[in-house]
């Protein structure tokens, strides 16, 4: 099994789940169609089997980090860790969490993060909120960090920040009394970073959550 589900994960990191089938699997592991299906049934058992091997990793990294007397500080290392393997490999994304009874380690990485909100002062309802909070930040986030460039990007007609400043040109050309927010903001858009804003998003997330919870235990 450990065999199929490394050849699973290559094919999928070269290119994505169009890309996992049985019979390219097969002819990577060097046999049959028919083998495979003595370990998986589907090819969406497979995709969930790859994701969670995948999450064992991630979970490894999660686990290891040094834990603070801050549980905000720690959900933040977390996240940060979750979001880079999300973005390595942005195939994951569509399949974290979507069926935690074949992906035990992807429901013990939002056990660790759910975790570090039992440290705060929150109800169920706020704990939950504040972990989904938290999971679609990273998730949405590295979504769109993973998106495959255009393909004048991707053939070097252009660079990135040539791209956006395409539509930074365009949004200043704007009537500025019909959109006074793209006004404000179009020279942070034009050439911004996808992972600081990445960061800030979080950081918005953690902000609220703190204000909800109040200061540490360690703090009061």
């Amino acid at each position: 099994m450990e065999s199929v589900l490394s050849e699973a994960v290559a094919l999928l990191d070269e290119a994505g789940a169009p890309a996992l089938t049985f019979r390219a699997l097969a002819q990577r592991l060097g046999g049959g169609v028919a083998s495979i299906y003595w370990y998986v049934a589907s090819k969406d058992e497979l995709l969930d089997q790859a994701t969670d091997h995948v999450m064992g990793a991630v979970l490894a990294d999660v686990e290891g980090l040094a834990r603070t007397d801050d549980p905000i500080d720690d959900l933040r290392e977390m996240a940060v860790t979750l979001f880079d393997a999300i973005v390595a490999r942005p195939w994951l994304a569509a399949y974290f969490m979507r069926n935690t009874t074949a992906q035990s380690n992807s429901l013990r990485l939002y056990e660790r993060l759910g975790e570090q909100t039992l440290r705060l002062d929150l109800d169920a309802r706020q704990r939950f909120h504040a972990v989904s909070a938290i999971v679609g930040v990273v998730v949405g986030s590295a979504i769109d960090l993973g998106q495959e460039p255009p393909q004048e990007v991707l053939d070097g007609a252009v660079d990135r920040d040539e791209f956006l400043g395409r539509y930074a040109r365009a949004w200043r050309e704007l009537d500025p009394e019909d959109f006074p927010f793209v006004h404000e903001i179009v020279d942070e858009f034009d050439g911004h970073d996808d992972v600081d804003q990445f960061r800030s998003a979080l950081e918005l997330t953690l902000t609220g959550l703190r204000l909800q919870a109040g200061p540490p235990p360690s703090s009061r």
